[in-house]
């Protein structure tokens, strides 16, 4: 993800931020942290389903956690990528736990070389997958992190297309991708509560603008990361996450990741 030059009134929350959402973080720093979750056992390859699911020739099916299509990318496109890199391949697993997902499948970091980048970040670099900012462990996050940004300079894969990352100012837009995992950007106009909800606002018209809202439930952990919602008033951040329609297009924060301090006043996708 790009630098956070955070100035003024939110200079003592740009500290915490980097820490949670992983900005600013070198190839090289990342490298040397490494995501290294514990082992969760192994197995060779035996069909893809799709970018995120494989399964393995014991039955057991596998999604790689931490990342997330990027827009209505299908199904096909999907599996090639992920088939290019791990076919028929031994791979092992590294994850914080082996309890499956809802749908029976083990969520995991994967790995083909074990001393190598994982999976994921293969794919995040390659401009094949957006990171999901769901990633719990601060290495394995920045580690994908690092890849998406390098992968945006680069204009790597769907990176080659500007409107990977959706304008705030063009709410249209953003309700063409109601149920999909999206990067929305732009310049915050206000910061309001109403009840038990924090809004984000990036327009006046509340039927029709975006926002991003925030739960009475997480400002705990806004407080834990140092950082006042308030503090992203009159500054462009980027968020990731699930478009709803209130009114206008939503994101909801579900992590305190989900929001990205930009370092300028730019248009969307600048650094």
């Amino acid at each position: 993800m790009s630098a956070a030059m955070v100035a003024g009134g939110i200079r003592r929350a740009a500290s915490p931020l980097l820490a949670v959402v992983g900005i600013a973080v070198s190839i090289s720093a990342v490298s040397a942290a490494g995501c290294r979750l514990e082992s969760q056992g192994e197995g060779r390859v035996k069909d893809v389903i799709d970018l995120r699911t494989f399964r393995l020739t014991d039955g057991r099916e596998v999604r790689l956690a931490g990342i997330e299509p990027i827009g209505a990318a299908s199904k096909t496109d999907g599996a090639s990528a992920l088939a290019a890199l791990i076919a028929g391949r031994d791979v092992t697993l590294h994850s914080e736990s082996d309890m499956p997902d809802r749908y029976g499948r083990q969520p995991a970091f994967v790995f083909v070389d074990p001393s190598a980048v994982s999976v994921q970040g293969q794919l995040v670099s390659q401009g094949a997958a957006l990171v999901s900012a769901t990633v719990g462990d601060k290495a394995c996050a920045a580690e994908l992190a690092a890849a998406e940004a390098e992968a945006r300079r680069a204009r790597r894969g769907a990176w080659n297309n500007a409107t990977v990352i959706k304008n705030a100012e063009s709410p249209g837009d953003i309700l063409a991708e109601i149920g999909r995992f999206v990067v929305v950007e732009g310049k915050v106009l206000s910061v309001r509560q109403a009840g038990a909800t924090t809004y984000i606002n990036f327009g006046r018209n509340w039927t029709q603008d975006f926002a991003v809202t925030i739960s009475r439930r997480m400002m705990g952990s806004f407080e834990t990361a140092g950082i006042a919602p308030k503090s992203f008033e009159r500054r462009r951040i980027r968020v990731r996450g699930w478009i709803e329609r209130r009114g206008g297009p939503r994101i909801e924060v579900l992590r305190v990741g989900q929001i990205e301090v930009v370092g300028d006043n730019g248009p969307p996708g600048r650094e």
